[in-house]
């Protein structure tokens, strides 16, 4: 009974959403209310089950591509970002596009076309095939090279002359930083980018799961197996100290045996996931002991992003970013 009295959680915060991903998930909703259904997204408006699933029970229809979406329909594209070529294809077939891309995706869109007009090579560091980085690379093909990783940055190849660095916002900034120094080494005339790409709330998330690593024999990250920040919270908790980390959808996913031996549980969530399935967790682990829970909060996040401007009037946006 004493050990079992120890059991403890330690949940990070902040985690869940950012203000990106309120802002794509709102936008969806106020064009629902505005316009009524079908409303269309163009791939998951952000990278999680719970949210697509929930949207697509009011009246929501996820696509892949434009040329699913009836002519003359409302389409909206995700956070994530898309390729000029995206926009283009959506004014052949008419379609109303709401750009749902958060601002700070769009920032490092802005920075890749300054650098193509500049005749700057790009390095830019990310996983190919992410949303995000088609969308990018999109915005300039001809001058972007994509870099995976550490490993890949020595082997990656580019022309003499100018070279700037961009990322993917949703990164491990250790990696991150660890790529762009073996670049630095490889390209001594690198260009930084003017400001960080890897987005706040991803920084924020993985320094309080490093503040509580070293003291959780498991930490549980709840978020989808296709969001990339997710994954890599998992990633920074094992790199940072706890014994094991889990990657989860929701409670249902979790088996009693994972708390075989253990006394403290970290519990965070990626950027695109909403509380009630942190809250879920909690509940779950609470039924089996674990119902003495501390909030570990490293910073507080009060940064907010005003909608499309489809959408603006008729409410107050006095947010902004």
């Amino acid at each position: 009974m004493a050990e079992q009295e120890r059991r403890r959680v330690l949940l990070a915060a902040p985690r869940g959403y950012c203000a990106g991903v309120e802002r794509a998930v709102d936008t969806v909703e106020e064009a629902l209310a505005k316009y009524g259904p079908p409303i269309y997204v163009r791939k998951e408006i952000v990278h999680n089950r719970h949210v697509v699933e929930s949207l697509e029970e009011k009246g929501v229809t996820f696509v892949e591509e434009n040329d699913e979406v009836p002519e003359g329909s409302i389409v909206v594209f995700s956070a994530h970002g898309v390729a000029p070529q995206v926009y283009e294809e959506a004014k052949q077939r008419n379609l109303m596009a709401i750009d749902a891309t958060c601002p700070l995706v769009t920032k490092v869109h802005n920075e890749a076309k300054r650098y193509a007009r500049e005749d700057y090579q790009i390095l830019l560091i990310g996983h190919e095939g992410h949303e995000e980085v088609i969308g990018t690379s999109g915005e300039a093909p001809d001058h972007i090279t994509i870099v995976d990783n550490p490993e890949h940055a020595k082997e990656v190849e580019i022309n003499d002359g100018k070279v700037a660095w961009l990322s993917q916002t949703t990164l491990s900034v250790d990696e991150t930083m660890d790529t762009v120094e073996v670049l630095r080494d490889r390209f001594p005339n690198l260009i930084d980018p003017p400001s960080d790409d890897i987005c706040y709330a991803t920084q924020n998330r993985q320094q309080v799961v490093k503040e509580i690593a070293a003291d959780c024999d498991l930490l549980i990250v709840v978020g989808s197996l296709n969001s990339s920040n997710s994954v890599r919270l998992a990633e920074v908790g094992e790199q940072a100290g706890a014994d094991r980390a889990v990657r989860v959808d929701n409670a249902s996913e979790l088996d009693e045996t994972i708390l075989d031996g253990i006394l403290t549980v970290g519990v965070t969530s990626g950027a695109s996931v909403p509380e009630v399935l942190v809250q879920e967790v909690l509940q779950w682990l609470a039924e089996r002991g674990f119902a003495d829970v501390e909030e570990i909060e490293t910073t507080r996040e009060t940064l907010t992003f005003s909608l499309p401007k489809e959408l603006r009037r008729g409410r107050d946006n006095s947010a902004n970013a």
